[in-house]
């Protein structure tokens, strides 16, 4: 494939909205709660035909064979672990929903592990969204009622009473709505440069012994190089040439290529990459010379899809790991307007940096030999997970918050928030109606992961656990 595939192909009008005054976008958002009424926000109208394994199924297509069973027992360790590997299924759920017609870049698979702390180009540490494989303008309130539905599975998990989970989400949805109320007030170039600081999040933490532990994973992240401190652990540095080292079935070298044909393709993908960077980022990648590339199993929903390390040196001691991701058709498209860009790489890229305050500088995408599409950006940079599984009910509220900040910032970079503070207003009425969807979507969850979980009993699937 040649490098005019991936040139940028945007339309001439953005096809998330066109621009209008912010007086005229409060009329209409609020308008518009006469014909979808913010209570309406509960209902959760499945289709007849609703198949959630059949949609597990089908995205199996073009997945390695080999590791599907490894993302079904990924899937099976819980329902929220169910959950975060469905996004197909709930992508379809949600199309039945009732829309208020304000579309933004949505995040396609918004829950609580998605958000996260990671360090911008300039090496400050922001809280974020840091998952974009879904991403697609597609109806603001899909992002939301996924988030929302996920602290309800994720405190449930942790067995939190209902009353400790309706409070974590509520406070989500509060965040959501109070910021976006904010950013409607705020000058555009304003709501662009905002961004989370790390330090305002732990000061926002009313318990001091979870203050003190924060504060000692950040610093932890901040003094540890991770391309330095990794280098001796994902590579074997004993040999003339670094190579990375096997983690079967984790981390495994190709094996059914030829050497002379899988470099070629390699160095073909890997020039197509280096085209979609900005020319100052191309400078800096040519410093370095790719040494090594070894196939990496990622993630729940990622499981099975083509995804690697590539290890990249400098010097002797200094090396650069980049992570590649297969970029498939989001799980959203279905269901709105097809991506306008040339390769599922660069939508994903390009959706990134429109919903995140700062991005990697890496990152970019390609096409390897047999058509699959790829994006490419640092390896753990900086990056800090939530332990959510260590979170107490108030914490859990306070995340849930700074969550709510993180994807209203998203929205309002590339929707009107204006439009959107506009239907929420100051009132709870939206809150309540998505805390019971939620609710009732957790209940759906643990239906569809127990027919998983039939499935494998039943030796209809094949699963693989991990140790």
């Amino acid at each position: 494939m040649k490098s005019s595939a991936i040139i940028d192909v945007r339309p001439k009008t953005s096809p998330l909205h066109q621009h209008k005054f912010r007086a005229e976008l409060f009329a209409a958002a609020k308008a518009k709660r006469e014909s979808c009424h913010r209570k309406s926000h509960k209902e959760m109208p499945f289709a007849k035909n609703r198949n959630p394994l059949a949609i597990l199924s089908a995205s199996n297509r073009g997945r390695i064979p080999e590791l599907i069973p490894i993302r079904y027992g990924r899937m099976l360790k819980s329902p929220f672990t169910f959950f975060r590997g469905a996004a197909a299924i709930m992508a379809s759920d949600l199309s039945a929903t009732p829309k208020t017609g304000a579309v933004v870049q949505a995040c396609g698979d918004a829950h609580l592990l998605n958000f996260g702390v990671f360090a911008t180009p300039e090496r400050k540490l922001v809280f974020d969204i840091n998952d974009f494989d879904e991403t697609l303008p597609a109806p603001w309130e899909w992002d939301v009622k996924r988030l929302a539905a996920s602290f309800v599975i994720a405190c449930y998990d942790n067995k939190f009473s209902k009353g400790q989970t309706i409070d974590a989400t509520r406070s989500f949805l509060k965040s959501y709505r109070e910021k976006l109320s904010e950013y409607s007030e705020m000058r555009v170039l304003e709501v662009w440069y905002d961004h989370i600081e790390v330090l305002k999040v732990i000061k926002g933490f009313g318990d001091e012994e979870t203050k003190k532990r924060a504060k000692k994973r950040l610093k932890k992240a901040q003094t540890r190089d991770v391309a330095i401190d990794d280098f001796p652990i994902l590579a074997h540095t004993d040999r003339k040439e670094p190579i990375i080292r096997d983690n079967p079935p984790l981390i495994y070298h190709h094996k059914k290529l030829k050497h002379a044909e899988f470099a070629s393709n390699v160095e073909s993908a890997f020039s197509l990459y280096r085209e979609s960077l900005p020319f100052e980022r191309r400078v800096l990648l040519d410093r370095y010379q790719l040494k090594d590339i070894a196939n990496k199993v990622v993630g729940v929903g990622s499981v099975g899809t083509l995804c690697a390390i590539m290890l990249m040196m400098a010097e002797k001691e200094d090396p650069l790991f980049l992570q590649v991701k297969e970029a498939r058709q989001s799980v959203l498209e279905p269901y709105v307007k097809k991506s306008p860009f040339a390769t599922q790489g660069q939508r994903v890229v390009v959706g990134q940096r429109l919903m995140q305050s700062a991005s990697d500088l890496f990152l970019g995408w390609t096409v390897g030999q047999e058509g699959r599409h790829f994006y490419i950006r640092q390896l753990r940079d900086m990056k800090v997970k939530p332990q959510v599984e260590l979170f107490n009910p108030s914490f859990m509220a306070e995340y849930a918050g700074f969550c709510g900040w993180a994807l209203a910032h998203a929205h309002a970079r590339s929707g009107e928030p204006a439009f959107l503070s506009g239907y929420l207003g100051k009132s709870e009425a939206f809150d309540e109606a998505v805390t019971d969807f939620a609710l009732a979507y957790a209940e759906q969850n643990e239906r569809d992961y127990d027919s998983l979980l039939k499935a494998a009993k039943s030796g209809k699937i094949e699963v693989y656990f991990e140790r």
